[in-house]
């Protein structure tokens, strides 16, 4: 897809609106660096790192935190030690923390002696816990002086317990850091430390239920409860049935699900039950899953019952699976198929589809759906839940032969989504399709139907297949070559305030465009909008209290262009309304986007972020997956 005359003209209209530059690309050398940093110039932007302006210095150094180039942890290092200004060595620390690598900790932890500036240390702090080892974690003894360092602290704590690298020492550090005292940031940091990080954490139950029942923020409260999980003790679960009865904020009974699903079920599915009634319908969800991660033959029948009662198409898809999971039963599975048939919703077929990936009865009517449908949607269903059939521990062996079969005609369909769904599963080990299969030229000859760019992301099990079958060591992942130039005159005619409107079936949600801070992905938003790309198509993704996602040309999270851009991170932290692009990896982006419901800070550094929710956020938790985006556009 490329930039036409009349994306040139919306861009010229844009500039026209305002006797001033619209942003700071109006200046050609911040151009310049945003342009070497897309491309990935490395020693092009390393002629800044001295510019005597410091606002072209603070540029050409964050653009390492996208550009990730190992080699220039030297030349960082000595910005971040010896810039006058702060704001640049701030961001030398954030690219630092990016490469994170072992030289890029060695120099943080030099740079954490000698930096007295509080600002900047919060943010060597946290990029300290990116890279640190296991030997240096007993380095980070700073003592707390202001709410910055407590909350540099606290987030050094949380990217050390993502990576594993946080011991019991560390937790009993950071549960101080939910004390109501601390700042919103600081407590936030500790609570996601709490729900991703730490592991064992018995001692600090009684702090946790009471940040959980008591602190002023949801965000916090969601964690903290969803942490609890981890202490299966009568009190921690008496507490979570009290939240999911009292909480105000859908996302804190989210939290409280997912954590009585960690309880015998016997404990806790009355409450599961009554969780399927909530009035947010994510929570429903939520509750559909759980009943689903422990459904067992005893409650099959009752949990089909609560399926055929229910009105929620999700809901009813992720029952009707928990029922099969426990039993498979053929009057469930002739069930299921009924209404299948005369279910008019493609993605009310798609959760129906989905829940017979449970049944080995279903394996004829799901593969006779993957060869016929036109539908992408319930092509890649139809595939996932052949997979599922094949994965469950219950699989026979004798219809492994046949299965092989199904999976090289699944192949042969050339459907990308198919390709990497089916790959993947031919490559487990587990699975053992490498004795029964020993023709796979089928493999190669999908190969020659997928491209680069578009089918990335696909090409990524393929691969991966080949070199299974083929008795050799994987190659490195398939990488997009740099294809799609940033288009200038469109980013300098976008006013760095810019407003978007998306009219969906459930309300109106309001954007605001960070050309500024993400001026290739706002640029291919705007592209894509002008256009009119994403009217009609619909929200396919939805995680409750994560992200809902659209922007997918098949409807199904596997459709993309014949393009990709590259991915700009910086020091924006993902909070609730971030509008990030989706990607299969670094430098993947294309066509999909989303919008968090809450801050989720394990994607920073790994998803662009560029844009943000002003209005709509009661839209935005209350999208469900197949919710029609009726209309995207600028807002003059």
């Amino acid at each position: 897809m490329r930039i036409t005359i009349a994306l040139i003209i919306v861009a010229g209209t844009l500039a026209a609106c305002t006797n001033t530059p619209t942003n700071k690309f109006a200046d050609p050398i911040l151009i310049r660096i945003a342009e070497f940093q897309d491309r990935r110039q490395a020693d092009s932007l390393h002629l800044f790192f001295k510019h005597a302006n410091p606002e072209y210095r603070k540029e050409a150094v964050l653009a390492f935190a996208s550009v990730q180039d190992t080699l220039s942890v030297d030349p960082l290092l000595e910005v971040l030690r010896f810039d006058k200004e702060a704001e640049v060595r701030k961001e030398a620390a954030i690219a630092l923390g990016q490469i994170a690598v072992k030289p890029a900790a060695a120099a943080l932890w030099k740079a954490l002696q000698e930096e007295k500036n509080p600002v900047v240390l919060r943010h060597i702090l946290e990029s300290c816990g990116k890279t640190f080892m296991g030997g240096d974690v007993d380095q980070l003894t700073l003592p707390v002086k202001d709410s910055l360092i407590s909350e540099g602290l606290a987030w050094a704590y949380y990217r050390l317990g993502l990576r594993n690298k946080a011991d019991s020492t560390i937790a009993l550090k950071a549960i101080g850091f939910l004390k109501p005292a601390y700042g919103l940031q600081t407590r936030l940091a500790a609570a996601n430390f709490f729900m991703r990080g730490a592991r064992q954490f018995d001692f600090a139950e009684a702090a946790l239920i009471d940040a959980a029942k008591n602190d002023k923020s949801p965000w916090i409260r969601a964690c903290v409860t969803t942490a609890l999980r981890r202490i299966k003790s009568p009190s921690s679960r008496d507490a979570l049935k009290q939240i999911l009865r009292a909480d105000a904020d859908y996302r804190v009974r989210i939290g409280a699900v997912r954590a009585l699903q960690e309880f015998p079920q016997t404990e806790v599915k009355a409450e599961l039950y009554e969780a399927l009634k909530d009035k947010n319908v994510n929570v429903a969800v939520t509750a559909a899953e759980a009943i689903l991660a422990k459904a067992s033959a005893e409650q099959a029948a009752e949990i089909a019952s609560l399926a055929q009662a229910t009105t929620h198409k999700r809901v009813r898809g992720l029952l009707y699976e928990a029922s099969l999971s426990g039993l498979d039963s053929e009057a469930v599975v002739t069930e299921i198929t009924h209404l299948y048939e005369t279910e008019p919703d493609v993605y009310g077929k798609a959760a129906l589809l989905s829940a017979l990936g449970k049944s080995s009865r279903a394996v004829t009517f799901i593969d006779h759906e993957l060869q016929t449908t036109t539908v992408p949607v319930i092509k890649s269903t139809a595939a996932t839940a052949l997979v599922s059939v094949n994965r469950n521990p219950a699989f026979n062996p004798a219809q492994k032969k046949d299965f092989a079969n199904i999976y090289i005609k699944a192949i042969q369909t050339g459907d990308p989504a198919v390709i990497g769904i089916v790959a993947d599963a031919l490559t487990d080990p587990a699975l053992g399709y490498k004795e029964i299969i020993t023709d796979y030229t089928f493999l190669k000859e999908a190969k020659n139907k997928l491209s680069l760019p578009k089918d990335n992301e696909a090409l990524q099990p393929l691969e991966a297949a080949l070199a299974y079958f083929e008795g050799r060591k994987a190659a490195d992942p398939v990488k997009n070559e740099f294809n799609h130039p940033i288009n200038w005159e469109l980013v300098k005619g976008i006013p760095k305030d810019q407003r978007v409107l998306i009219k969906t079936e459930k309300g109106d949600i309001t954007l605001r465009l960070l050309v500024e801070e993400a001026p290739g992905s706002v640029a291919n938003f705007v592209q894509l909008t002008t256009s009119k790309y994403f009217d009609g198509k619909n929200f396919h993704r939805v995680v409750p209290n994560f992200v809902i996602q659209g922007g997918c040309n098949r409807g199904d999270g596997w459709g993309s262009e014949d393009y990709s851009i590259r991915s700009e991170f910086s020091e924006r932290h993902y909070t609730e309304g971030s509008v990030g692009m989706a990607s299969a990896g670094k430098d993947t982006e294309g066509t999909q986007w989303f919008i968090t419901h809450s801050p989720t800070p394990h994607l920073d550094g790994r998803y662009s972020i560029f844009a943000v929710t002003e209005a709509g956020m009661d839209v935005v938790h209350q999208i469900e997956v197949g919710d029609k985006i009726i209309s995207v556009s600028l807002i003059k």
